[in-house]
């Protein structure tokens, strides 16, 4: 399967700590031998201390590399706290590329409670770039008198590609699109999310659509386990709605995390993929962290090449990863007594035997 089809280049961007083992754990599992999906590889060293070293210009070759290839894998990293230190790669990364929306799905873990109820998966698609995040600020006066001031902005294009690709993502998951901004009360700001929502909903008419303010969007999420959905938000509502959505489920292990860039027509031509999780510190060489998110974005990446037999490969890791829970091959955060290294190779095993059955199948 794939033989005939040209490689594709993914740019590989190394991490820190479990973060750096669990990318090797995940490329492991989207080896051509497994998969037989042809991909070349580039590498570039993202650890804290080469980013150090080289004062982030190696983020910036990576970063230049992911935009001519289009499609990227990354392993968690450190970013330094200290102010003047080399900051987060993540920031350096989504400008270079322009990057304009992050999406992260919650999903059912087999064995794993969720909270409320919730057992259909959700998306949040946020903006990647401006709102609170690089906003100018200053303060002004003193004492009880000092007020401090922030200018935020988002652009049109930007609000445009949440909205479109909310849409998309809903039509394919055949899911509502649900949530939105606080547009009452800020109808030039966060009203301009909502326009494009509006608009978006015009040209998708078959995906059901149901807006709410942020705010009820909230309280509504922890009543509402039917319908599988999507939720288009801004930089900072989403950046909050994201982390209580995955955590809903009971785990983020089984989830991923996308970086889009899009084109003209707002179609995505540079996706990264990497896991929400951070890197572990006191997992660090025990073999004992999941590698399940990072698998998964592994599998995200291979979806996003558009090959059937790329698809395919896709398909068969996320059956895998999720039948292994299910019947209880997991790592023992999820309740298992695999280590990282274990449910690695079960996965490559099903993964394996998946295509091979597919392809008897014809």
């Amino acid at each position: 399967m794939g033989n005939n089809e040209q490689a594709k280049t993914v740019v590989v961007m190394q991490g820190d700590q479990t973060g750096q083992e669990l990318l090797v754990e995940a490329l492991r599992v989207i080896d051509p031998a497994v998969t037989g999906v042809p991909v070349n590889y580039q590498y570039f060293d993202l650890s804290l201390s080469t980013r150090r070293a080289t004062q982030n210009q190696v983020v910036y070759e990576a970063a230049a590399a992911l935009r001519a290839a289009g499609l990227g894998l990354k392993a968690a990293t450190i970013t330094p706290e200290t102010k003047g230190d080399v900051g987060s790669p993540n920031a350096i990364l989504r400008k270079e590329v322009d990057g304009q929306v992050i999406v992260r799905t919650g999903r059912r873990l087999p064995g794993v409670r969720p909270i409320g109820g919730v057992y259909s998966p959700i998306t949040v698609v946020r903006m990647a770039v401006d709102d609170a995040y690089g906003a100018k600020e200053w303060r002004e006066g003193e004492g009880e008198d000092e007020w401090a001031f922030r200018t935020e902005k988002i652009s049109r294009r930007t609000c445009r590609a949440v909205a479109e690709y909310a849409f998309q993502r809903a039509r394919q998951a055949k899911a509502k699109v649900f949530g939105g901004p606080k547009y009452t009360v800020s109808p030039v700001y966060e009203g301009m999310l909502k326009e494009e929502m509006d608009a978006a909903a015009r040209r998708y008419p078959d995906v059901r659509y149901e807006p709410q303010l942020i705010d009820a969007t909230y309280a509504l999420l922890l009543s509402s386990a039917g319908d599988p959905m999507v939720i288009p938000a801004l930089n900072r509502d989403g950046d909050l709605l994201s982390d209580m959505v995955l955590k809903m489920f009971g785990s983020i292990a089984g989830a991923e995390s996308l970086l889009l860039a899009f084109d003209a027509n707002f179609r995505p031509n540079v996706v990264m993929a990497e896991a929400p999780h951070g890197t572990a510190p006191g997992l660090q060489g025990k073999n004992v962290a999941n590698p399940l998110a990072m698998i998964l974005a592994g599998s995200s990446l291979l979806d996003a090449m558009g090959t059937e037999a790329a698809r395919a490969a896709a398909r068969a890791i996320h059956e895998a990863v999720f039948e292994a829970v299910y019947e209880g091959l997991a790592t023992a955060d999820l309740g298992g007594h695999s280590s990282t290294s274990e449910f690695t190779d079960e996965t490559i095993r099903r993964v394996r035997a998946k295509l091979q059955v597919w392809a008897d199948m014809g």
